[in-house]
């Protein structure tokens, strides 16, 4: 690490999480000096608070599958054709972190940690002279000689004061607007604004949505998991989403991987009509009719609670979700047996943009060119989540951060030929 920032270099990366960094890695490799600045006192914060977890590196679906998970998959599928799941299992194996494939699919390091592949990659960084300049922010592009505020000039702050920078290529890779505690806070959208590089407001993606839960709910069942339920989301008699899997009831609402899941098209929902409403099918493995017959039996002097705890197995979470939401058809045992299958629970917001575990908007795609820069500013290049795409989690996200940044490093790495020949 280095706190003497030169005032002219070749290639400067702006944010050292995962896409400034690979950004960095391949450039370098290639034998050109490059600069990363990072304003917080460590790279790499979001990355190893994603560790904790597990670290979640990638998948192992068919590629076929796995492109079809973002949005716009076409904009994230040339990425993947530089770095796909399979090559980040090789590309951990090259920094001596052997990879294992979950019961899920999802691909995880052996270990779990993400502190290990962390040092070994800066390990590696610093041999091909890579340079890291902790609590340097960028503050926007600075006016040159002409003038005019060019994409080549660069106002940063540093422990020693603000410093004018000149680079021949820039990438920013400064992340998305959530975990702003671990540096990803959307500062950069103003002065990018103000450069007229286009971005699309900051909004919560793979978040949690809010919805009001009664007292009861929230002393006995906050926290705890639904497993194995489908969510559906139904409009005008059309399922625009369904999938089985889990979620959790939270303090706010729900979250989960299952509302991770459908978390865009709730999202834009949400938008148009102000709310949302989801179905979830408690019985995934048994019919309305099977469960109709179940209901049917006659209660007795049992408590309702004690009835379908004996006749469906319902208890926890998944009997209090039913207490809470299935309303008028607690009393009829076919509606009830319906509502099972679909009980309707209305969300009312997302939650705040930093709990979300990443972020949709940011520098729209469109004015980018096939190497992530900038069509107007020759020389910028963007990378990572900053950029207006999304996935869900699964390793979905991670491995599109280390795409995007391979293909900015060989856009940087072709700029860099391109300044020469002419030169020349």
């Amino acid at each position: 690490m280095s706190l003497t920032l030169p005032a002219e270099l070749p290639v400067l990366i702006v944010g050292a999480g995962p896409a400034g960094l690979m950004a960095a890695e391949q450039i370098a490799a290639a034998g050109v000096p490059v600069h990363v600045i990072d304003a917080m006192p460590s790279p790499g914060r979001k990355f190893l608070r994603a560790g904790i977890g597990g670290l979640n590196l990638t998948h192992a679906e068919p590629a076929s599958i796995f492109a079809q998970r973002y949005f716009p998959s076409s904009a994230v599928a040339p990425w993947l054709d530089l770095l796909d799941a399979r090559g980040v299992r090789d590309w951990a194996a090259g920094l001596g972190i052997a990879t294992f494939v979950g019961s899920s699919g999802r691909i995880f390091p052996v270990g779990l940690k993400a502190a290990p592949l962390l040092r070994a990659w800066l390990q590696r960084l610093r041999a091909h002279g890579v340079t890291l300049h902790v609590r340097h922010r960028w503050q926007g592009f600075a006016a040159t000689a002409s003038g005019k505020a060019e994409g080549t000039c660069h106002r940063i702050a540093t422990p020693a004061g603000d410093h004018l920078v000149h680079a021949r290529a820039v990438v920013f890779a400064l992340g998305g607007g959530s975990w702003a505690r671990l540096g990803s806070d959307g500062q950069w959208s103003e002065p990018m604004r103000a450069a007229g590089i286009e971005c699309t407001p900051l909004l919560p993606a793979n978040c949690g949505f809010d919805y009001p839960w009664s007292d009861t709910v929230l002393q006995r069942h906050a926290g705890a998991p639904l497993k194995g339920v489908v969510l559906r989301v139904l409009q005008d008699g059309r399922e625009l989403f369904a999938r089985k899997g889990e979620a959790l009831v939270s303090r706010h609402g729900v979250q989960g991987s299952l509302i991770y899941a459908a978390a865009r098209l709730l999202r834009d929902i949400l938008a148009r009509d102000g709310s949302v409403t989801v179905c979830w099918d408690l019985f995934p493995e048994r019919d309305a009719a099977a469960l109709c017959r179940a209901l049917q039996a006659p209660r007795g002097k049992q408590s309702l609670s004690s009835f379908l705890r004996k006749r469906l197995g319902l208890t926890g979470v998944r009997l209090a979700l039913v207490h809470e939401l299935a309303g008028p058809a607690l009393r009829d045992p076919v509606q009830l047996a319906h509502v099972l299958k679909c009980l309707p629970q209305t969300l009312l917001a997302t939650r705040p943009l930093d709990e979300a575990i990443s972020t949709a908007g940011g520098v729209t795609l469109a004015q980018l060119d096939d190497v992530l820069m900038v069509k107007r500013l020759p020389g910028v290049f963007f990378a990572g989540e900053m950029l207006d795409w999304e996935a869900p989690t699964g390793g979905y996200l991670l491995t599109a951060c280390l795409a995007s940044g391979r293909q900015a490093a060989q856009g940087v790495l072709g700029w860099l030929q391109r300044i020469a020949v002419s030169a020349n």
